[in-house]
């Protein structure tokens, strides 16, 4: 036997019914070990005593049991124990039975001595304890002479499993300047081995790796800061390495490590920083407004939201409202900006001071003056030769239409604004201008008329007028130049359209035969208004009257109800037109109003053909007539032909028909 361990043999008495059962255990046990034994023996002894009670009640009762105990992980087979009957007087009348768990695989029973052996080793991290029943029977009978017995083997820890990290990897951050004891992280361990025997689980946490940054608290793993202000911008990233032990450490005991990833998140901890003390550009004069001068950099050592900065321009306000600076949100350079136009000629250098500023300052690490920074801008403008600048950027006029030729219609103007100030010649687009309806004075710009104009047929003109230098470049520049006709009264109205009106036979006097309505070509200031009149005469018109409704219409009314074709068929009335224009205007149109045989609803057939009645016709006309129709049936013609030759040989043969006015109207 090894130091520290002892062999003992307990004889364990129990009384049956009549006889008495003795079982001896046999164990390997480490010294450690021993009080625990020595306790269960006490327990025993009281199950004796109990058991002694029983015996003198005469009652039947099993085999009471106690624990035996095996080492883990001993390969050798070995006998643990031994169970006997006191019937057992070695003529082998008795065999003993073991069952239950690991029984004949783990576990063997001799059936002669009782003795019990293990088979194989055992792993208590697989399974901790067996639970097994004996039992003796008579080998003659077969028959138990005892009651069986249930008993526990339980399996003794050995230190053999190293401690385990859970939840790997481990990741961890916190901000940088963070103070001493910061909580960065906790890992956790554990350990197969039974934690109740012993120190095989008893583990303690120490560190390996990233002293004197970090520390590890030895019980709990929780890792710690242990150094002051750690900057983010001198070193971003740690690795820790933690190591953790069973058997508190001592040796002999198992360890394992890992590592953890500590990164360092930024505050603000710096302002922005410009590295040059002045920055120069220099821009032409013709840049276009929007035009990117340059660009400046404040560093800053931060990084994300605490980097972020703004630029601004101060100082001159006259000259920073030349430029504007904006914050290219990517890169967080100052982008400088053209925002008025240049002129060389004018102003030649801007210098002025920006100025960066973090957005968000955090005054726990540095003063508030500390989070923004000053630089100078000299800005030079390059002269370029420039062309023609007219001094308007363009040109209206108005003229009336009935303006003389050679009128001035007005001047454009333009200049070099160059130092060296170049003649300039003016010239009209001819492609801008189709009537050439005006010329210019090539010397200064002088627009005139060319020709008379007439605002009914265009009322506006636009044209683009040229300047171009006589010098060097012959640099050229345009303006657009547009003239608005006015109206002046010089169309006279007229009817609408060409009128045709009829009268009706039996219509009476006072009846509206014809409205009227009128044009006029000018243009009217809120609208037109026309006058209708009849032409002024010694006389009233005995049969008919003009209307003037006063809304730029008129009626042609019957003063009479005595209309018939026998009596006339066709009346003459002359219709005056006046406009509201100054002066006004008037136009005279004569309207031939014929007299039909209308139909019931009031409509007149076209060409009046029924008006040319049979009554009075002579036998010569009938006879043409007559005529006319045989020729016609010698001859294919269409229908509409027909017609057409027949009307015309009534035409011919009719002299006698009504007066020299009802022929002139049929022919129409």
């Amino acid at each position: 036997m090894g130091a520290g361990e002892e062999m003992h043999a307990r004889t364990v008495k129990m009384s049956t019914p009549g006889v008495l059962a003795v079982v001896t255990v046999f164990s390997m046990i480490p010294g450690g070990l021993l009080s625990d034994i020595r306790d269960t023996q006490g327990l025993e002894a009281q199950q004796l005593a109990r058991g002694s009670t029983v015996l003198h009640h005469r009652q039947k009762r099993g085999w009471i049991w106690k624990q035996l105990f095996v080492q883990e992980e001993d390969p050798t087979s070995q006998i643990i124990g031994q169970v006997k009957s006191d019937s057992d007087r070695g003529s082998f009348t008795i065999k003993y039975v073991l069952s239950g768990e690991g029984a004949g695989d783990v576990f063997k029973i001799d059936e002669n001595s009782g003795e019990i052996w293990t088979l194989k080793k055992l792993d208590r991290e697989k399974k901790a304890f067996y639970v097994l029943q004996a039992q003796a029977i008579n080998t003659r009978t077969e028959e138990p002479v005892e009651p069986q017995s249930e008993f526990i083997i339980k399996v003794q820890d050995i230190n053999d499993n190293a401690p385990q990290f859970l939840n790997e990897p481990y990741v961890s951050s916190i901000p940088e300047m963070s103070p001493v004891g910061t909580t960065v992280a906790q890992v956790t361990a554990t350990d197969a081995d039974d934690p109740m025997f012993g120190n095989n689980a008893k583990l303690i946490y120490s560190i390996l790796q990233g002293e004197p940054y970090f520390s590890v608290q030895p019980k709990t793993g929780i890792v710690v800061t242990s150094w002051a202000d750690m900057n983010r911008e001198a070193r971003e990233e740690y690795l820790v390495v933690v190591q953790v032990k069973d058997m508190l450490g001592l040796s002999g005991g198992y360890s394992s490590t890992t590592t953890v990833t500590v990164t360092l998140t930024d505050v603000n901890d710096n302002g922005p920083t410009f590295q040059q003390h002045v920055y120069t550009f220099a821009l032409p004069e013709n840049a276009a407004i929007g035009t990117t001068v340059g660009r400046i950099m404040a560093e800053d050592g931060d990084i994300g939201t605490n980097a972020k900065m703004t630029y601004r321009l101060e100082d001159d306000l006259n000259e920073s409202s030349t430029f504007i600076i904006e914050t290219d949100p990517v890169t967080q350079e100052g982008v400088i900006l053209l925002a008025m136009p240049l002129d060389y000629e004018s102003k030649r250098r801007y210098t002025m001071v920006a100025e960066a500023a973090n957005n968000h300052p955090d005054t726990r690490f540095l003063p508030l003056d500390e989070f923004s920074d000053r630089t100078t801008l000299k800005i030079f403008v390059e002269d370029v030769d420039e062309p023609p600048v007219f001094l308007s950027a363009l040109y209206e006029w108005k003229i009336p239409e009935n303006a003389a030729v050679g009128t001035v219609v007005g001047t454009v103007s333009a200049r070099d604004t160059d130092t060296v100030n170049n003649p300039i010649r003016y010239s009209i687009d001819k492609k801008t201008d189709a009537t050439n309806a005006f010329k210019i004075d090539p010397n200064n710009g002088t627009i005139a008329i060319a020709k008379a104009l007439d605002r009914e047929t265009a009322d506006w003109h636009n044209m683009s007028v040229e300047a171009k230098e006589t010098m060097q470049t012959r640099l050229s520049s345009s303006v657009a130049v547009f003239i608005t006709v006015l109206d002046v009264n010089d169309n006279v109205p007229r009817l609408a359209r060409d009128y045709q009106p009829y009268i009706c036979e039996g219509t009476q006097a006072g009846e509206l035969i014809h409205l009227l309505s009128a044009v006029d070509p000018d243009k009217a200031v809120e609208e037109h208004h026309f006058y209708y009149s009849m032409v002024p005469q010694e006389r009233i018109n005995p049969n008919f009257t003009i209307r003037d409704n006063q809304d730029n219409t008129a009626g042609i009314v019957a003063r009479r109800s005595t209309f018939t074709r026998k009596d006339q068929t066709r009346y003459l009335l002359p219709v005056v037109v006046t406009d509201s224009g100054t002066p006004a205007l008037s136009s005279t149109t004569t309207l031939t109003i014929g007299v039909c045989s209308c139909l019931p609803a009031g409509h007149c057939p076209t060409a009046g053909v029924e008006a040319l009645a049979l009554s009075g016709v002579s036998m010569q006309t009938l006879v043409g007539i007559l005529v006319c129709l045989v020729t016609l049936t010698g001859k294919h013609v269409a229908g509409k032909q027909i017609w057409l030759l027949l009307f015309s040989c009534m035409l011919h043969q009719a002299p006698a028909v009504g007066s020299n006015a009802d022929r002139e109207e049929a022919q129409a």
